[in-house]
């Protein structure tokens, strides 16, 4: 059965569209793709992927390599589109080209190792090993907030293990999406290889069921994941999610008061606030929590909210102004439900998604700003009697993506991360990625693991071959 049989035809032509959350001006419109277009895309996509996975491995990694320097070279180009697209700041767009260029890097100068056939010890003559081989083109459905780590992220490691990549990314950032196609082509990878699909949720359905598709990963909310997931599961196929979080910012009696204040800030209103592995909940042990809070709304009281390119700007717009109104919904409900506003609270006038930098104090389990994500400028602040009560407090969270933990004592900060549901947790630092380290979730912020070993790894075939020796 082809995929044009299973996808009904429309005579109406709808558009993906990137607008600047800025001013609200039209950037560009992407027309859907249709049926046939979609089967073409696949096809090619599928003999793209038979060419790539018997490219010897070091022709993979020269392509990386080419591809690093590419995105060096076409830094402020993206870095312009990303602040056009979303509303990043130009400062944190040119941070975010360059992080995408060095973990191609660190991809290309350490994968060959931990993609190598690893011998295993067995107990008699056999030669026993295991080798990592590509399963097929992977599906990644991808979020608008980091137009191109996001993607780097997935497709970095899915590719120089042989497998193909098709990306669905977020409906107003396709202009990033088409310009890392652009990279990967230009960088000498098969056309087809990398490809963008620009359709509705109806026809990735389609496109996770279809053969020619081995696995999906997404990054994105609980109910995306859970109709990717269950999709998949019925196809009998692998899926990755990333499904966002609510991490908590704990700070203990004996932290640094001054320096957790400093991260705090820049650890919740970087991006606008738009991170998924980002403070959200800050839980202060009640001996600091009146000066860690007086300091945190002066120093908040200080971002400038702004025109992202301008180099002075702390706080761009929001992606988008429905996201803007779900935010500000639920720091009206939170209020509602008796927390305090300390600072913000409100949409700001004029053109453009901007909302201000909002501290909300007194929250506790039940309400929004607790129980929810709050994608964008909103701090919400919890004091906790001790340090068990933060553990259970910052646990007391249908999510599980990371955790922040501030004391002057790393071997008890060390003691109580192990007590801590999440996926990674930082003392004395914020929450962040890196090339080297595994990044996933537990609990409804997802499963499976990026970056690092685990996702050179992850959608591989782990094939054990037993070699005896005939006598």
């Amino acid at each position: 059965m082809s995929f044009q049989s299973v996808i009904p035809a429309s005579s109406e032509i709808t558009y993906a569209v990137s607008r600047n959350p800025a001013n609200a001006e039209l950037i560009a419109s992407y027309a859907y793709q249709t049926a046939d277009e979609v089967e073409t895309l696949l096809e090619q996509n599928a003999a793209a992927f038979r060419i790539w996975r018997a490219t010897p491995l070091r022709e993979r990694v020269a392509a990386y390599r080419r591809l690093a320097e590419i995105l060096r070279e076409r830094s402020s180009a993206l870095a312009a589109l990303i602040t056009a697209e979303m509303g990043k700041t130009f400062t944190a767009a040119r941070a975010e080209v360059e992080k995408c260029a060095a973990t191609i890097d660190w991809i290309a100068e350490n994968g060959p190792a931990v993609l190598a056939d690893e011998p295993v010890s067995v107990d008699n003559e056999d030669k026993v090993y295991v080798s990592y081989l590509p399963v097929g083109s992977i599906l990644a459905v991808m979020p608008w907030n980091f137009p191109l780590w996001q993607v780097i992220r997935a497709s970095g490691p899915i590719m120089l293990s042989g497998n193909g990549f098709i990306l669905k990314h977020a409906p107003n950032v396709m202009g990033s999406a088409y310009a890392l196609q652009s990279a990967y082509e230009s960088a000498g990878f098969p056309a087809g290889l990398f490809t963008n699909l620009v359709t509705d949720n109806e026809t990735v359905a389609r496109v996770i069921e279809d053969d020619r598709v081995a696995a999906v990963t997404l990054t994105g909310s609980m109910r995306a994941g859970s109709a990717v997931a269950a999709i998949a599961g019925k196809a009998l196929k692998k899926s990755l999610l990333e499904l966002g979080g609510s991490d908590a910012f704990i700070v203990l009696a004996d932290a640094d008061i001054d320096l957790a204040v400093r991260a705090a800030v820049e650890a919740r209103f970087q991006n606008a606030g738009q991170v998924c592995l980002a403070a959200k909940r800050f839980i202060l042990e009640k001996p600091i929590a009146e000066a860690f809070t007086t300091k945190f709304i002066a120093a908040v009281n200080q971002l400038r909210v702004g025109d992202p390119m301008d180099p002075q700007t702390n706080v761009g717009p929001m992606a988008r102004s429905d996201l803007r109104d779900e935010l500000h919904n639920q720091v009206e409900r939170t209020l509602a439900a008796g927390a305090t506003l300390l600072l913000g609270g409100q949409k700001l006038e004029g053109d453009g998604n901007f909302y201000a930098p909002t501290v909300l104090g007194n929250v506790t389990p039940g309400m929004a700003a607790f129980d929810e994500e709050t994608f964008g400028p909103v701090a919400a602040i919890t004091v906790a009697e001790n340090a068990e009560h933060a553990i259970l407090l910052a646990n007391t969270s249908d999510y599980g993506l990371g955790g922040n933990l501030w004391t002057s004592d790393v071997s008890r900060a060390q003691r109580l991360a192990r007590r801590m549901e999440t996926g990674g947790v930082f003392v004395n630092g914020f929450s962040a990625t890196n090339a080297r380290i595994p990044v996933g979730g537990v609990k409804k912020s997802g499963y499976g693991r990026e970056l690092s070993h685990f996702g050179l790894r992850e959608f591989t075939n782990a094939q054990a071959v037993w070699a005896k020796e005939l006598l």
